[in-house]
């Protein structure tokens, strides 16, 4: 079995593209799984529906959450779909089962003065100043994921057209920059990024003050500082930019299809999401325009 895990993650990073974290979510699930059929001494090329519906349950009754479950059930079918196109097996398993109805959180979002007010923080007084700005102003202006923009290079961005082309997700897109971004991450470019990189043969977009690329990590705590600077309370997280630029752009009269273009989702119900604030944008404009309202 551990051959064949080594192929279907070896299938998914190299035909699929998926990033390194969903490449971890994917080995952590099928070898917890593998740990389960030896404790139990069952074959994972013999194992019956009724036997993949048991190790679920197992989850659920450890207290594995719902959306946990889930996910482990749809990487388990992805691996028995892949010994299946390998003609290890004849059958998926798991094709029937279904997984748990997860209820969708609500997204957390910033109000456009709390976005306003955060990205009025970093100062272009210095290298640092001038990078986390750009890097702010970006990260709102594209909604694209934490992930996307550390794996950007330099020459994935065109300055003159204005726009970024995201090529680390399995759905290649291209994403407009609004002045204020574009103003910013040229400043970025010209004036910080040469003097912060120490080697040119750097590719990388956003780099740190040692030159090497950005980090997740380094990037969450970028977004912390200048989120207690602003004194704002709520949670932010890069994610949450992310969120606040689709509801923003939803509010103001966007199309969802765009959205969903932008944001990347495969399934616009992903997307929809959103939906709920709009019509709580929709409710104030028609209190405060329909003369019988």
């Amino acid at each position: 079995m551990e051959k064949q895990i080594k192929l279907f993650l070896e299938f998914l990073e190299n035909e699929k593209k998926l990033s390194n974290n969903t490449l971890q979510s994917y080995k952590r699930d099928i070898t917890q799984y593998q740990e389960y059929l030896e404790v139990n001494d069952l074959n994972y090329l013999k194992v019956s529906g009724t036997q993949l519906n048991a190790y679920f349950d197992n989850l659920a009754s450890i207290g594995k959450k719902k959306s946990t479950v889930s996910r482990n059930i749809a990487s388990i079918k992805s691996f028995y779909q892949f010994l299946v196109k390998s003609k290890k097996i004849r059958k998926n398993p798991a094709s029937g089962i279904q997984s748990p109805k997860v209820d969708k959180k609500i997204p957390n979002i910033l109000t456009a003065k709390e976005v306003e007010l955060l990205l009025e923080q970093p100062q272009d007084i210095d290298l640092k100043g001038i990078r986390d700005k750009a890097m702010l102003e970006f990260a709102y202006a594209t909604g694209m994921r934490v992930t996307e923009i550390i794996s950007l290079d330099i020459s994935d961005v065109n300055l003159e057209e204005g726009y970024v082309t995201c090529n680390s997700s399995p759905r290649k897109r291209t994403i407009p920059l609004g002045n204020l971004s574009l103003g910013a991450l040229k400043e970025y470019i010209e004036k910080a990024r040469p003097i912060l990189i120490k080697d040119e043969s750097i590719k990388a977009l956003f780099v740190n003050i040692n030159g090497k690329r950005l980090t997740r990590q380094g990037f969450w705590k970028i977004v912390k500082y200048y989120k207690e600077q602003a004194h704002i309370t709520k949670e932010i997280t890069p994610h949450v930019l992310r969120h606040s630029f689709a509801t923003h752009l939803l509010q103001n009269g966007a199309d969802l299809k765009a959205i969903q273009t932008m944001l990347g989702h495969s399934d616009i119900s992903s997307t929809q999401v959103y939906m709920q604030f709009q019509d709580e944008n929709l409710k104030d404009i028609y209190k405060k325009s329909h003369p019988r309202a």
